[in-house]
């Protein structure tokens, strides 16, 4: 045994300058991991808003029909078509002789009410639109165009529901929406209703009397149809004409569509109705209007009073700023849906290109890799360096030498305590072992442990793996021997979780064996590996020397290094018959707090050698190839593969719930083929696959959410060092495959 720079005792050191920059990263890291929270909260919200503008969250198409209408008095049964509670006193009016209140609804309507309000325009008639308050949010300026045209606005709800079904709470929120769509489009809120599927005044019943009480009480004044162009049903333009026509020169309410299917039939009816319409001698109003001008022939109110928008009042205050808050919250909406749309179907093709490419490239892989007389060349048989970088591993690193002492391969263990405090050092050397070699260092990081580990090396070959990680006793003798090969540089071993048994593990279990070994088998025929894991990988000591050693640049310094061979000409190829078995994270918490460091590393080491896009040759080979796949399937599939939940959740509640389902299930059984062959070549048990469902549903989310936080993080800055898990120690020299 031999030790150097020991550890100075007996004072209590200041924190050093790591340990700052180390408590400072983690005081950012509680914003960052907020900010990724707020990022999939805002995607849920825009579906949920999208869903419920288009009356697909909350919807309701039920129409009451037959119902009595006992309650509701005889005079307001056979009244005019306007509503009004003046003085809180029910009274209906009528629409003067030869007088026409036309009036629209549904919209507004991005084809149809544009089109419609030229007609208007070219005859210079006012007109009433009850709108629904989606469709406002949604086309404000449409709106917006009508009050300044002359037009009224009258409240059709928000999303066109039949109010006599609903609570007093969703009738309140039905009308104070629309008010604030309506205040966000126009600047504007309105006193005139008419409710969803009504028609004359004689259809109200026992159960929607009540709402238009409750309404009147509030200061709406309700209105009906006298006379229906049904055109809706699309009957042709002739009859259209002939069903808005009042008979024997009646004024009249008169209803027609500006959306909720094809109108062009109406577009094309409306012009000639109103020269009808004049050439018998009438005049076109608002609902305002009529009411006005029946007022004045009742004596009631002031023959020379003409506002066709009385029923508008000019929004201020707090209902102004919701309602341009309301606005523009739909038009983020209307344009993010698209948006994620596309990125759907781009993600979508990237899956399942990834896993068609993933099972060819793994069959090939392993057909050639296993056949009998593959050969990488001699025998590799000297004796290598085996370098354990180790830090607080006092319940690990037992077994960890206990595995390494059954090595069938000669070879030389150091083991760099950087700067351990509790006792890892001291249970290293009690073991005796003749061939480990202890060295002791201040605590200076991963990186830096094992670069001492290097400069140390007795032999050529350096194998470096981490303190909670055992090797099976052909681990090494295998792990070498692609080193008979001169042009291999680096060699990646397969990397097992040795703690399945609870369900954290069990999917990181299914993660190891599917999307990192099989990975691995898919960039090594196509000589790009991104990355050799700490937990078993060998080099050429030269090479490692050749590069730098290992960098303190970036967090994940195994893909860093790894890049940095592939750019100094060396190949990095898989050994999958070399295996490691090393103890995965145990909570959640930690396994965030790992996760999180290998994505950003990832992308640090991205950035570090975003020049090997230009690299020529063979060096240039990752550049090419590599550094695009890895963005496209580690960085930028993974961000947006939550848009394949989130929409798959959305279709499955308000659009078409077994359909929806039964497409997930077809891509989860893709998953499944993709896992099952992994486990097959891996020589895996299958029970573990039951996990997979459960594993879509939880696991998956928070790795997004992981990657969420470290593109969070890269935007933002930040560095971590090398973290340590808390460990049990409970993986142990394993006797042979699970």
């Amino acid at each position: 045994m031999s030790t150097t720079t020991p550890a100075r005792r007996g004072r209590r050191r200041a924190p050093s300058k790591l340990q700052r920059a180390t408590g400072k990263a983690a005081v950012l890291q509680k914003p960052r991991v907020i900010l990724a929270l707020l990022l999939l909260l805002g995607l849920t919200s825009v579906m949920l808003l999208d869903g419920y503008l288009r009356a697909e969250v909350g919807g309701d198409q039920r129409v009451r029909t037959g119902a009595s209408s006992g309650d509701v008095p005889d005079d307001i049964l056979d009244g005019g078509p306007i509503l009004t509670f003046r003085g809180g006193e029910a009274r209906t009016q009528s629409v003067p002789d030869k007088t026409i209140a036309l009036t629209f609804d549904d919209g507004p309507n991005p084809t149809w009410t544009p089109e419609i309000l030229a007609v208007l325009e070219k005859y210079d008639i006012p007109a009433t639109f009850f709108v629904v308050g989606s469709m406002v949010s949604r086309y404000p300026a449409i709106v917006e165009d009508m009050v300044e045209d002359g037009h009224e606005i009258g409240i059709h709800t928000f999303t066109h529901v039949d109010l006599s079904y609903q609570s007093d709470a969703r009738i309140t929120r039905e009308l104070t929406q629309t008010q604030l769509a309506l205040a966000g489009a126009a600047g504007i809120t309105t006193t005139l209703f008419r409710a969803p599927y009504s028609s004359e005044t004689d259809a109200i019943d026992n159960y929607s009397w009540p709402v238009y009480k409750k309404l009147g009480e509030e200061g709406y004044t309700s209105v009906f149809v006298d006379t229906d162009s049904d055109d809706w049903k699309r009957p042709g333009v002739k009859k259209i004409i002939k069903w808005a026509t009042p008979e024997d020169g009646k004024g009249a309410s008169v209803l027609m569509h500006d959306a909720g299917g094809d109108r062009s039939q109406t577009v094309e009816a409306l012009g000639t109705y109103i020269e009808k319409m004049k050439a018998k001698g009438y005049t076109f109003t608002t609902v305002s209007g009529a009411l006005q001008k029946d007022d004045a022939e009742n004596g009631q109110g002031s023959p020379g009073t003409s506002n066709p928008q009385a029923a508008h009042r000019t929004a201020t205050g707090t209902t102004l700023y919701e309602g341009k808050a309301l606005v523009a919250a739909v038009y983020v909406a209307e344009y993010a849906v698209p948006t994620l749309s596309v990125g759907l179907m781009v993600v979508g093709v990237a899956v399942m290109g990834r896993f068609g490419l993933m099972l060819i490239l793994a069959r090939r892989h392993f057909r050639e890799r296993n056949k009998r007389r593959f050969s990488w060349g001699p025998p590799v048989t000297g004796p290598v360096t085996v370098i354990v970088p180790a830090y607080n591993e006092k319940e690990c690193i037992a077994n960890t030498l206990h595995s390494l002492a059954r090595s069938t391969h000669p070879i030389e263990i150091i083991v760099v305590d950087d700067g351990s405090t509790d006792g890892t050092k001291e249970i290293a050397e009690a073991l005796g072992y003749p061939n480990v070699r202890v060295i002791r260092q201040e605590n200076a990081g991963k990186p830096a442990a094992l670069n001492n580990g290097v400069r140390n090396a007795s032999y050529d070959i350096v194998v470096m793996m981490d303190g909670d990680t055992v090797f099976e006793p052909d681990t090494v003798a295998k792990l070498v021997q692609p080193f008979a090969d001169p042009s291999v540089g680096a060699i990646a071993g397969n990397a097992k979780v040795g703690n399945r048994d609870t369900m954290i593990g069990a999917w990181q279990h299914i993660e190891y064996v599917m999307g990192f070994n099989l990975d691995r088998r898919m960039y090594d025929l196509l000589r790009c590996m991104p990355t050799i894991p700490g937990a078993i990988g060998a080099f050429r000591r030269d090479a490692v020397l050749e590069v730098g050693g290992m960098s303190e640049d970036t967090l994940a310094e195994d893909t860093d290094i790894t890049i940095a061979m592939h750019r100094a000409g060396w190949r990095v190829v898989y050994q999958e018959h070399a295996r490691a078995w090393t103890e995965a994270p145990a909570s959640l918490k930690q396994l965030w707090s790992q996760r999180y460091r290998w994505s950003y590393g990832t992308m640090q080491a991205l950035w570090k050698h975003r020049k090997s896009l230009t690299d020529s040759g063979p060096s240039g080979r990752f550049g090419r190839v590599g550094m695009p796949l890895v963005v496209i399937f580690q960085i930028i599939t993974p961000v947006l593969a939550p848009l394949i939940d989130v929409f798959t959740v959305y279709a499955m509640i308000f659009v078409d719930f077994q359909a929806s389902l039964l497409a997930w299930l077809a891509v989860l059984g893709v998953q499944l083929v993709c896992a099952a062959y992994a486990f097959k070549l891996d020589k895996e048990k299958y029970r573990y696959l039951l996990m997979l469902p459960l594993q879509q549903l939880a696991y998956r989310q928070m790795m997004y959410l992981v990657l969420i936080h470290s593109c969070v993080t890269a935007l933002t800055g930040g560095r971590l060092r090398w973290q340590k898990l808390k460990r049990t120690g409970e993986v142990g020299t394993p006797t042979g495959a699970s």
